[in-house]
């Protein structure tokens, strides 16, 4: 690395590109800031004209300097495609100055545009790595990245869509092959709907549940046959009076009764 002079307002340091000269001091717009300098190649020469690098700088159709020296420090000086300074090109005295568009403060690199030339051969290839070219590729990555999110996003809901209609789809037809099974067996749907009635009334006779609106009936129950003496016994303990007739009555059937089994 050339040794630099205190007194200008510039130095050499790392750069995203490698290396590249960065102001020490203010610069105002307009100032000169280092001139671009080398051995000069005529075109017209064959042994000129085969001299190829990247630090060639055109002046004209026939002149070109050759600023691959190590003392040309404007060698440093990197591209940029929103620059803050430019080549300031004097065909004449065959002299090429950089001067500040714009006012550059300590610790910014200083760039120019290399032009259209220099830019399709050399950096086109591999990306131009400026600042402004830079965000341009962050904000189309960022872009690409949230595109990629929505159609992500857009793919998902178009699924879950899909799968809820064919969930519903499913739903359906076991519904409806639920529906004609039990059309097909109307016995068993009425008698499924009628037990359902009985059990949620909570009604019981001769072992089934009754809601008290159905076909089933609670069979009568027949009264059993008094026993010789019973309404004699029952008139006395509540006190009615029944008439003589009936005990002759209950006496005789008594009779008959004791006769029978003697005979027997």
């Amino acid at each position: 690395m050339p040794a630099i002079s205190s007194n200008k307002p510039y130095r050499v340091g790392r750069s995203r590109t490698g290396l590249g000269l960065f102001a020490t001091k203010p610069i105002k717009k307009g100032a000169k800031i280092v001139r671009y300098f080398g051995p000069l190649l005529d075109c017209r020469k064959k042994k000129d004209d085969a001299v190829e690098n990247k630090y060639l700088f055109e002046l004209n159709g026939r002149w070109t300097i050759d600023g691959s020296v190590r003392k040309n420090i404007a060698r440093y000086i990197n591209h940029a495609c929103k620059p803050n300074a430019e080549s300031d090109v004097n065909p004449r005295k065959r002299k090429v100055v950089i001067r500040a568009i714009k006012k550059i403060e300590p610790g910014e690199e200083i760039n120019y545009d290399y032009g259209t030339d220099y830019f399709k051969a050399y950096l086109k290839p591999i990306g131009c790595k400026c600042d402004a070219c830079e965000k341009k590729r962050k904000k189309k990555r960022a872009e690409a990245r949230a595109e990629r999110l929505r159609l992500k996003a857009k793919e998902e809901k178009k699924a879950e869509r899909k799968a809820l209609k064919k969930a519903e789809k499913l739903a359906a037809r076991a519904r409806e092959k639920r529906r004609q099974r039990l059309q097909e067996k109307p016995g068993n749907r009425s008698k499924v709907a009628k037990t359902k009635g009985a059990r949620a009334y909570g009604v019981k006779a001769n072992g089934r549940h009754l809601n008290g609106h159905g076909s089933f009936e609670v069979a009568e129950r027949k009264p059993a046959a008094a026993k010789p003496g019973t309404l004699a016994k029952r008139a006395l303990a509540k006190k009615v009076f029944v008439r003589p007739d009936t005990f002759a009555t209950e006496a005789f059937a008594a009779a008959v009764d004791r006769g029978h089994q003697v005979s027997a």
